[in-house]
């Protein structure tokens, strides 16, 4: 998991730091507030492959969190339970074989 964040923050800090700003600023409406900045760090990372094999091994767990997230949009950190299923998922995922390092592409 370590290296997906790693991943995630070397290409798309930008749009993480937008989205992570608006969900602080907006704590009771952040999921309708902040869904734009959402689908531009979705869009950022989707394209990775350490990414796609954790999304790919780990969807159940994902499904689940945003569930939670979405059913307590006042209170996200009831969802901890979770993420903290999702982040065990994350962790076991096997990586060999996935390029950890692919040319970033042109926007």
């Amino acid at each position: 998991m370590q290296a997906a964040m790693d991943i995630t923050a070397k290409y798309c800090h930008k749009e993480m730091e937008a989205y992570g700003s608006c969900v602080t600023s907006n704590p009771s409406t952040w999921q309708q507030t902040c869904n734009d900045l959402k689908m531009k760090v979705a869009q950022c990372t989707s394209s990775h492959p350490v990414i796609q094999k954790i999304r790919q091994d780990c969807s159940k767990e994902f499904v689940m969190f945003e569930a939670c997230l979405r059913e307590n949009q006042d209170k996200p950190t009831s969802c901890s339970p979770q993420v903290v299923r999702f982040l065990g998922c994350a962790e076991a995922v096997d990586l060999r074989g996935v390029d950890t390092n692919p040319v970033p592409q042109p926007t």
